[in-house]
């Protein structure tokens, strides 16, 4: 992978990462690199599901393709809040 394959997979992951933590209600203590990370996996996964489904390739913005990492995003936000956020952080 090429140097600006992985920054753009962060820059993805991160906005993908961050729009996950948005629709999920209240506040989420978890760090921004897992944000990122959650982000990137989301990404990656929803990418493979809208290519499984036939919707990864469409014309003008795949919106479809975006809701399912977005989803994947928000739900892998949930997993962490619930494993990595739950210790007290005084």
């Amino acid at each position: 992978m090429a140097v600006t394959g992985i920054i753009s997979a962060v820059i993805i992951g991160l906005i993908i990462g961050a729009l996950g933590r948005l629709v999920v209600p209240g506040r989420q203590r978890i760090p921004i690199w897992l944000t990122m990370v959650i982000g990137i996996i989301a990404a990656l996964i929803g990418t493979a599901i809208a290519g499984a489904l036939g919707v990864a390739d469409t014309r003008g913005i795949d919106w479809i393709e975006l809701v399912i990492q977005v989803v994947l995003a928000a739900a892998g936000v949930i997993l962490a809040v619930n494993l990595y956020g739950r210790r007290r952080i005084d």
